[in-house]
């Protein structure tokens, strides 16, 4: 191997290494790459930052804004509405639900589509007494195999036409993912429907852990007395006394910071004071009223919450989030919104105590205290998604014609070639920005710009890799592995090994790896390289077997209570089928 290879693959291991061990983002983790790469000069200078400027980072970023005009429209919760009720039987339920949630996600962001129908899902099995467990996957993996059917319905297609366009002089149009990717995503939604839910644990079944985070009995809360409250002055044993009639139990006294334990019942009470108490949330509610004391975390600062209108709400944590990695503490909530964390469910077993310092991580659901207002506005800052249906989208309802019209004279524009796809959709989001489909206020805000910066980042050191000829290196191995065997062979492997990578690292990092390996394959063994480049789009988006290779696995994480080990058991069967599926599917649409 040359200097520069050998540089190249030790930079591209780390990056491995870093992305399954998963405790540092995998934006950062890209951008280190391309710097590293810069610094050891494997990364021209004139090709730094092309990556940001490519054509498939600027289409996801476009797909990413129109994704949220078209939930903005209010469309979504419209079809929903009117095909969803919980008086189906659970399989039947299970069926339409992956059904809307593939077609979703054909043409609009597979994330967005899981937020949009994920708390009309849990809705549905509120209402139908059933654990959202059973039908929270089947959801999440029929999304993912909608992506397959079209241009835009994921990254990795996105990144796998940019790829043939260098490598053949023409990308892939529209709807030339559709053949293959639809037989798999409709193989794979009749699987989800009919068997694949009676695999999930039979103990997740019995649990509903939204529900339970509401009627947990124990929660831990810090109760601030007022200058004017009514404990100031009364005995400690008298606050018990209250606290009884709540149905509370006092578990210590906070002053100036320290902790002081409820030993005296003599002990007075000041202005200032810390009440720490353990309870329901409604006799923590009543407690409070009683006394006038406030919702409060001390250390953060005076401010209480108030009020009448009081409401909790639960946010389920995507990849990504601002809060994600930090506690409510840090990001000062309470200061900033006045709204107060209570709870967390982490893979179903329930956090309470001193939630306000515990690091969030991906797929926890919160429990948060506060105004109808100002939880929404905290629930936006902190880059989460609700688990209750938004009223806030219906607003643009009557728009919902105006922006699918709009997106469909986009689509048949690029598709009949009139217009290049990226400017076809930097038409739609301009459209959808001056007609207030799409805010301006959340045209940034809907970019997932940890996934820009990973393209952008990984697209130079992909490009550098394949030029300073390590993909062939590479394609050598795969060839030697499989020797002797006809190229069908060679393409079920690539399948095998992208499919088994995208489950463990992030799928566009996986797209952008595996695409030039493909195209070095196809030309060593002279055959076209559709069949290989197809092959590596519909495996790098089918990561079934863990909740880290798809950020949908992780947004269902907490909401089902599944466990890291849950997914694979419908995950497994799934993805054999997939690929058996796929590459025959492959072979008749796309021959060598």
């Amino acid at each position: 191997m040359t200097p520069d290879q050998i540089i190249l693959f030790s930079i591209l291991g780390l990056v491995l290494a870093l992305l399954i061990w998963g405790r540092v983002r995998y934006d950062l983790v890209a951008f280190g790459a391309l710097m590293v790469s810069l610094l050891a000069g494997v990364v021209p200078l004139d090709r730094a930052f092309s990556g940001f400027g490519h054509p498939a980072t600027v289409v996801v970023a476009f797909v990413l804004i129109i994704s949220r005009g078209l939930s903005n429209s209010g469309v979504v919760e419209y079809i929903a509405a009117k095909m969803i009720s919980a008086t189906r039987p659970l399989f039947v339920h299970i069926g339409i639900m992956s059904t809307i949630s593939a077609a979703l996600s054909a043409v609009m962001n597979n994330v967005a589509a899981l937020a949009l129908l994920m708390p009309v899902d849990i809705q549905a099995a509120n209402k139908a007494k059933w654990s959202p467990a059973l039908t929270l996957m089947p959801l999440s993996f029929a999304s993912i195999l909608g992506g397959l059917v079209t241009l835009i319905g994921t990254p990795p297609n996105i990144i796998i036409a940019t790829f043939r366009e260098t490598a053949l002089g023409e990308s892939y149009h529209m709807f030339d993912f559709a053949p293959v990717g639809a037989i798999c995503a409709v193989v794979g939604v009749l699987f989800i429907a009919l068997i694949g839910w009676r695999l999930i644990p039979a103990a997740r079944a019995e649990h509903d852990s939204g529900r339970e985070l509401f009627e947990l009995e124990d929660y831990i809360a810090e109760l601030k007395v007022a200058d004017d409250s009514k404990a100031i002055g009364e005995k400690l044993q008298e606050i018990r006394k209250v606290a009884e009639e709540s149905e509370a139990q006092v578990i210590g006294i906070r002053r100036n910071g320290y902790r002081i334990p409820p030993a005296s019942g003599y002990l007075e009470i000041l202005a200032g004071d810390v009440i720490v108490v353990k309870a329901g949330p409604e006799a923590i509610e009543k407690f409070s009223g009683a006394l006038g004391l406030g919702y409060v975390d001390p250390e953060a600062g005076p401010g209480v919450l108030t009020g009448d209108d009081l409401e909790m709400r639960e946010a389920v944590v995507p990849n990504g989030a601002l809060i994600e990695g930090r506690s409510a503490f840090s990001l000062s909530l309470l200061m900033r919104f006045n709204v107060n964390l209570l709870g967390i469910s982490r893979q179903g077993e329930r956090v309470h105590e001193r939630v306000r310092h515990i690091d969030i991580q991906a797929g926890d659901v919160l429990l948060l205290l506060g105004t109808g207002e100002s939880l929404t506005a905290a629930i936006n800052f902190l880059g989460c998604l609700p688990l209750a249906e938004r009223g806030l989208q219906v607003l643009q309802r009557q728009k919902a014609g105006l922006a699918i019209g709009i997106f469909a004279a986009a689509i048949v524009a690029a598709s009949f070639g009139f217009v290049y796809l990226a400017v076809a959709l930097g038409c739609v989001v301009g459209l959808y920005a001056l007609l207030r489909i799409a805010p301006l206020r959340e045209i940034y805000s809907s970019v997932e710009w940890s996934v820009i910066i990973l393209l952008g980042s990984l697209i130079p050191v992909g490009e550098a890799l394949e030029t300073s000829g390590g993909t062939s290196l590479i394609a050598s191995g795969l060839l030697a592995l499989s020797y002797g065997y006809p190229a069908v062979v060679v393409l079920t492997l690539l399948m095998i090994i992208t499919m088994t990578l995208s489950d463990v690292i992030n799928n566009t990092a996986t797209a952008v790896i595996a695409a030039p390996i493909a195209i070095e394959l196809a030309d060593r063994l002279k055959v076209s390289p559709d069949p290989f480049l197809m092959a590596v789009a519909v495996a790098a988006s089918c990561a079934f077997l863990t909740p880290i290779g798809h950020k949908n696995n992780t947004l269902i994480m907490g909401p089902g209570g599944y466990r890291f080990g849950d997914y694979w058991r419908m995950g497994l069967p799934l993805e054999i089928l997939i690929v058996a599926v796929g590459v025959p599917s492959i072979l008749i649409f796309w021959p060598f």
